[in-house]
């Protein structure tokens, strides 16, 4: 009888785990569609949760029905045909890497150190029962102590007051910045303004309690214990998502225009 090769346990080993990694990749790719889908539908119930009016009993199809997405130019706060762009098929957060629909941010620019930013921006409007448009939701993201972190914020229709607002994905440490998930500390944040009279972006996250009266209490959200570089992050995100290089253009235009139905 032949002896059996030495490189015999070797091979065998090489073969079962050249066939796995075969079994995992089409695995991937064949879960790729479903994790996509359930992707765009944890993403649509945080834009109704920031809204207000995510309802666990009704399916997510049904109660997104009365959100239109649209697309906006952040340079120029324009809303972007459909036929030259579809909000279907944009990827915001991949566009941000794209030659073509993002560019690079300078440092200066730079207060949510995102590195590159899209040059477009989804944005949800929600209409009333007389069809005019009571809210608008506005995708934000930005760095915090150890992860991009990603929102949606709800405005009422004067585009100041804060209906609502939704943290639904980052790598913060749980229990400290991580908290930025909790529900009652997300609370604290409707009826909070943005912007001050001067249209001056006054919304931060404080150290410790905010103010319970007086000016500055409209623009005071609660401090996070022990997780202060997550809630500057928080602070600084916001600054500049509502700032000139993100929502302010696509803001000041509507409100020139009249509103939404002016």
């Amino acid at each position: 009888m032949a002896e059996e090769s030495a490189l015999k346990p070797f091979y065998s080993v090489l073969v079962l785990a050249f066939a796995c990694s075969l079994l995992v990749a089409g695995a991937a790719v064949g879960l790729r569609p479903l994790q996509e889908s359930n992707r765009q539908l944890d993403q649509k119930k945080n834009i109704l949760r920031a809204a207000g009016i995510f309802k666990d009993d009704v399916s997510v199809a049904d109660q997104f029905k009365v959100v239109e997405t649209r697309l906006v130019e952040l340079a120029t706060g324009s809303f972007v045909a459909e036929e030259q762009l579809s909000p279907d098929e944009f990827n915001q957060t991949k566009a941000a890497f794209s030659d073509e629909l993002g560019r690079p941010l300078a440092k200066e620019e730079d207060l949510a150190r995102l590195s590159r930013l899209e040059k477009y921006s989804l944005v949800y409007l929600i209409a009333g029962d007389d069809n005019t448009i009571e809210q608008v939701i506005l995708p934000v993201r930005g760095k915090g102590l150890w992860s991009t972190m990603f929102a949606y914020v709800a405005l009422d229709a004067d585009l100041n007051t804060i209906r609502g607002v939704s943290f639904y994905a980052h790598g913060e440490t749980p229990g400290l910045g991580g908290e930025v998930e909790n529900a009652n500390w997300q609370k604290g944040w409707q009826g909070k303004k943005v912007y001050d009279q001067d249209r001056a972006v006054r919304l931060q996250v404080v150290k410790g309690s905010a103010e319970k009266s007086g000016e500055q209490a409209a623009y005071e959200i609660d401090g996070l214990s022990g997780a202060t570089m997550t809630a500057n992050g928080v602070s600084d995100l916001m600054q500049f998502w509502f700032g000139d290089h993100g929502f302010k253009p696509f803001i000041e235009r509507i409100k020139k225009e009249g509103g939404f139905n002016g």
